[in-house]
């Protein structure tokens, strides 16, 4: 629902358009929106990380309102 790997932030009505999809696919009871794995554009060997914190707080931020809209249009 938000790329992991680029340091664009999703509007929250691109989340919700990608999740009313899917749900459309799989049956709205079955779909969860969430994130995979961490963030990170290129893996680094000390861990730490290539795209900055307050991105990953927006992108996080924005798949929450989009799972929220979302959930409007699939369930009223």
């Amino acid at each position: 629902m938000v790329s992991l790997t680029t340091h664009l932030v999703e509007h929250p009505e691109l989340v919700a358009e990608r999740v009313v999809r899917c749900a459309n696919i799989v049956g709205r009871e079955n779909l969860s929106a969430g994130v995979d794995c961490g963030f990170a554009a290129v893996p680094r060997p000390d861990g730490s990380l290539d795209i900055q914190r307050e991105i990953i707080w927006a992108k996080l931020q924005a798949l929450t309102e989009g799972a929220r809209l979302a959930s409007k249009k699939l369930w009223g």
